[in-house]
């Protein structure tokens, strides 16, 4: 049950991240920007994840989950900036 639900939580974090990316287009001084501030969000929710999950029970099991809750925030970052700035 963790496992799956990790995992779809996973493929929907890359799913938004890409094709988010993909929709801003080819890369200038704006869209650069923004695509480093998603970055940033990664990086903070992993440091986040790591303080938070524990590091011997279960570990593979919230592995997933720090990864894929990363790339959640990234993807939802980038939706809200493409709404915004975008459209």
């Amino acid at each position: 049950m963790l496992i799956g639900s990790g995992f779809v939580l996973l493929v929907v974090g890359l799913i938004l991240t890409f094709v988010f990316t993909k929709k801003m287009g080819k890369t200038d001084e704006r869209t650069n920007q923004i695509a480093l501030k998603g970055s940033l969000c990664t990086l903070c929710a992993l440091i986040f994840c790591d303080l938070l999950f524990p590091k011997e029970y279960m570990w593979q099991v919230f592995f997933l989950f720090k990864y894929s809750l990363a790339l959640l925030a990234s993807g939802i970052y980038l939706a809200v900036r493409y709404k915004k700035d975008f459209l």
